[in-house]
C-alpha cells in the first residue's frame, strides 16, 4: 500500500469553483450550491483505497454530525475510472449507500477539479471558510490502517468548529496521507 501524502496547499488560497455530477442524486451541483454560510469541506475519496475504507465510517459521522449547520460538506471522486473501475459513480454511489453518506459525492471525470484543489491522496481534505478561504488542509486525524490508533476525525473536527465558530483554524496542520489520485495517462 504506497502512501502518498497530501501537497498542503497555501492557507488563505481562494476554493476552485466546480460544477460537477453527483452520483447520488444525479444532479449537477456547484461549489457555491454546496458552500454553507461558515464554509466548505471538500473531500477527495474513492472507493477503492485503504486509507479510505480504513476512515468511511467515520467520514459518515462527520456527515450526520455536521448536517444542518452552516458548514457545507462535499466529496469528489477523481479517479481514473478506466484503469481503477471501483471508483467509476457506480462504485462510489456503492460506497455512499453502503457507509450512509448523507453530503453528495461528485465525479470529477475529467480530473480538472482534483488538479485545480492540487489533491493529491485519497482521502485528501480542504476547508474554506466563509469567505472561501483555505482554512485547513491536513488529515482526519492520527489514524492509518494499521498503526492502532482510533478513527475519530479530531484533527478536521477540531478545524470545522472552529470555522463553525467563525475562529481562525491554527496553522499547525498535520498533512493527510493515502493512496496518490490514479492519474489519467496522457493528462
Amino acid at each position: 500500500m504506497a502512501r502518498t501524502a497530501s501537497n498542503m496547499l497555501a492557507l488563505g488560497t481562494t476554493a476552485p469553483d466546480f460544477s460537477l455530477p453527483d452520483v447520488i442524486s444525479g444532479k449537477t451541483i456547484t461549489r457555491d450550491q454546496v458552500t454553507g454560510k461558515r464554509g466548505l469541506l471538500v473531500m477527495f475519496l474513492c472507493a477503492h483505497c485503504p486509507f479510505v475504507q480504513h476512515v468511511n465510517h467515520e467520514l459518515a459521522r462527520l456527515g450526520r454530525d455536521y448536517a444542518g449547520r452552516d458548514l457545507g460538506i462535499v466529496a469528489i471522486g477523481s479517479n481514473d475510472a478506466a484503469t481503477y473501475p471501483d471508483d467509476a459513480p457506480p462504485g462510489l454511489l456503492a460506497q455512499a449507500v453502503a457507509h450512509g453518506f448523507t453530503f453528495p459525492y461528485l465525479y470529477d471525470e475529467t480530473q480538472e477539479v482534483a488538479r485545480a484543489f492540487q489533491a493529491a491522496c485519497t482521502p485528501d481534505f480542504f476547508l474554506f471558510d466563509a469567505d472561501k478561504r483555505l482554512a485547513y488542509r491536513g488529515q482526519l486525524d492520527g489514524s492509518r490502517p494499521g498503526n492502532g490508533i482510533a478513527v475519530d476525525g479530531r484533527d478536521l473536527r477540531a478545524a470545522m468548529d472552529s470555522a463553525l465558530a467563525g475562529n481562525p483554524v491554527p496553522a499547525e496542520q498535520q498533512t493527510s496521507v493515502g493512496c496518490g489520485i490514479k492519474w489519467k495517462k496522457n493528462s
